[in-house]
């Protein structure tokens, strides 16, 4: 079979499974392609993803067809605020070759799209990681493990971060991986487990806070880069220790009954409401104590120790005030002394056909990231989340290279700066939220 990087874009406008519309191409592997479609939910249509994985996978992997879509199908019933909530799945077949697929809700953008364009700050770290933490620990209390934890597996959906469920398997069940520093080393011999999860979770910060993986020697062993700071850099040492019974699984740091009730079925077939994530919280071993000790100055608890491991006992930790951030969002800093914030002059709205909004379902969200002169011109843009349109995505590149700003002053001169520009378009209307993010 020919690579699905290659042929995937051809198949747009096909039907998968004989109701699911291939509308947008979204993006490719080897052996699976995802695309924007749509699905009837309480008789209006929305828009989802569906991921097709060819069942050569399968076959060459002797792996079972049928015991993958019964966890599809399992995993349709869990419900969490931070899980990517999956759909119907099915067997489908398109230009004769056969495919698994399964229908899942669309995310607008994922963390890997970011990492490319500049690291995480330690501020924004400790914001990403709680509703992942969150998630984990949800999974691990259903016997379940995610086992393929990564950047492109950190999805933002209407201003909420969920990790993806469409490779969730129980502690030991084996599937198709590529060798990458996000596998923990001892999967080849006992397959995916909670410790995978937490060792995969280390690498993860490493990476985005130095925009690459550390790397892993033959002996297993990971080299975190000196420039992670403190806390961060002893987390990552800790989560990415070689023996899996040195790494604590994330549910002995959930010290909120809310965060440790059992998994329960969905009770409704309906979205989540609309609010933002909450509470983002630094959970992933523990060493996390050390963290919210350091970020929160939190008070804690001892818990009693684990006779499966040589570190000092781990205390309990309670929950950080709740917060509303919205993820893979720009912070605005303040300004240092001596400095003032440059600010927009003139915004520029992109020009959107009606008969292109009519096409939208919920919002399509385009980042564009641009160079501003001292002059406060733009010098430069660049598509820094293109979106799941082409069409939108070049429209919101036209109208940024149009903005006029004041230049922030440093000491008294006016400077260069970088914006981040968030297009919103939706079916009435169109938003632009800008952010300072460099002088």
């Amino acid at each position: 079979m020919s690579s699905l990087i290659e042929v995937g874009k051809k198949w747009e406008g096909r039907i998968a499974g004989g109701r699911f519309p291939l509308r947008q191409w979204l993006g490719a592997s080897e052996n699976s392609v995802v695309f924007l479609t749509e699905r009837s939910e309480n008789g209006s249509q929305r828009a989802a993803a569906v991921k097709l994985i060819s069942a050569e996978v399968f076959s060459a992997g002797n792996l079972d067809e049928a015991a993958q879509l019964s966890r599809w199908t399992e995993t349709a019933k869990l419900s969490h605020p931070h899980l990517i909530r999956l759909f119907e799945n099915g067997r489908c077949q398109i230009d004769g070759e056969k495919f698994l697929y399964v229908v899942m809700e669309y995310a607008e953008e994922n963390l890997a799209q970011i990492l490319p364009q500049r690291p995480l700050t330690p501020a924004e770290v400790k914001e990403m990681l709680p509703p992942t933490v969150q998630a984990l620990a949800f999974l691990h209390q259903a016997g379940l493990v995610h086992g393929h934890l990564k950047p492109s597996n950190i999805l933002a959906v209407d201003n909420q971060l969920k990790i993806s469920s469409d490779s969730l398997r129980k502690p030991g069940e084996r599937d198709k991986q590529m060798p990458s520093a996000y596998v923990a080393p001892e999967v080849a011999t006992s397959g995916p487990s909670p410790a995978v999860d937490a060792w995969s979770l280390g690498v993860m910060l490493v990476a985005v806070m130095t925009q690459r993986e550390p790397h892993i020697g033959n002996d297993g062993v990971a080299a975190i880069p000196s420039k992670v700071p403190q806390p961060f850099y002893e987390i990552a040492e800790l989560c990415l220790r070689v023996d899996p019974l040195a790494r604590s699984t994330v549910d002995k740091f959930l010290s909120n009954p809310k965060d440790q009730e059992r998994p329960r079925a969905r009770a409704i077939e309906k979205p989540p409401s609309g609010k933002r994530s909450k509470g983002w919280l630094i959970l992933p071993i523990a060493a996390a104590v050390i963290l919210l000790a350091f970020l929160f100055g939190r008070s804690h608890q001892q818990a009693a120790p684990s006779a499966e491991r040589t570190e000092s006992p781990t205390p309990a930790v309670n929950m950080p005030a709740e917060q509303t951030p919205a993820p893979f969002t720009e912070k605005t800093k303040p300004s240092p002394v001596g400095t003032e914030r440059g600010k927009v002059l003139q915004q520029v709205l992109p020009e959107v056909s009606r008969s292109a909004q009519n096409t939208i379902t919920g919002h399509i969200k385009v980042r564009v990231q641009v160079s501003v002169d001292a002059d406060g011109n733009v010098s430069e843009a660049k598509l820094v989340s293109p979106g799941p349109s082409q069409y939108f995505a070049r429209q919101a590149l036209s109208a940024a290279r149009r903005w006029k700003f004041s230049a922030p002053q440093v000491n008294g001169q006016p400077s260069s700066s970088e914006w981040i520009l968030r297009f919103e378009f939706g079916r009435k209307s169109t938003q632009v939220f800008p952010s300072e993010i460099k002088r």
